[in-house]
């Protein structure tokens, strides 16, 4: 790789990690052809796109990206590296989580999900239970009707109650 090529490279690289919020750093050394190819397949059916990355050359990136603080991410940048954008944040995880079911790698190396950073294979399942953004506005939505809808069930209640004391009543009369 030249040195107009490397630079290029690491401009292409800084402008995706600037426009990303989410990405997974992955361990993939040591995965057949078949194997790495098969993961990239299930990548893209998820709507991840993955590549493999030099060290030096993300190191690189990551310096010229301005506005975020990638921490501690640059020391797990060691061995054969694979980074996973998603839109997504518990993505990446569940899709690692599914495809070591059959094959010892990716191993989560850390992952950068909207300024929060995860280091190690061991926050795999924190990163599995995150909730998307969708499903935690649902929630809210959720928690916000559930006292209209009792306050609404209540007044209904007891609106029928009233109704049918004063239809005893009158019969009564």
């Amino acid at each position: 790789m030249t040195k107009e090529e490397k630079a290029k490279y690491i401009d292409d690289l800084a402008v995706e990690l600037s426009n990303a919020n989410i990405f997974y750093l992955a361990d993939t050394a040591e995965l057949t052809v078949e194997v790495v190819n098969n993961l990239r397949r299930k990548c893209f059916q998820s709507n991840i796109r993955m590549r493999v990355v030099k060290n030096t050359l993300l190191e690189k990136a990551m310096d010229r990206v301005e506005g975020k603080d990638f921490g501690n991410l640059r020391e797990v940048l060691s061995g054969a590296t694979s980074i996973m954008f998603s839109e997504v944040g518990n993505a990446p995880a569940k899709l690692i989580k599914e495809f070591r079911k059959k094959n010892d790698k990716p191993v989560l190396k850390g992952a950068y999900i909207e300024e929060a950073i995860y280091i190690g294979d061991n926050q795999l399942d924190a990163l599995d239970n995150l909730k998307s953004r969708e499903e935690l506005i649902g929630d809210i939505i959720g928690l916000l009707q559930s006292p209209a809808k009792n306050v609404v069930s209540g007044l209904t209640g007891a609106g029928s109650k009233i109704a049918g004391i004063l239809k005893t009543l009158e019969e009564r009369a």
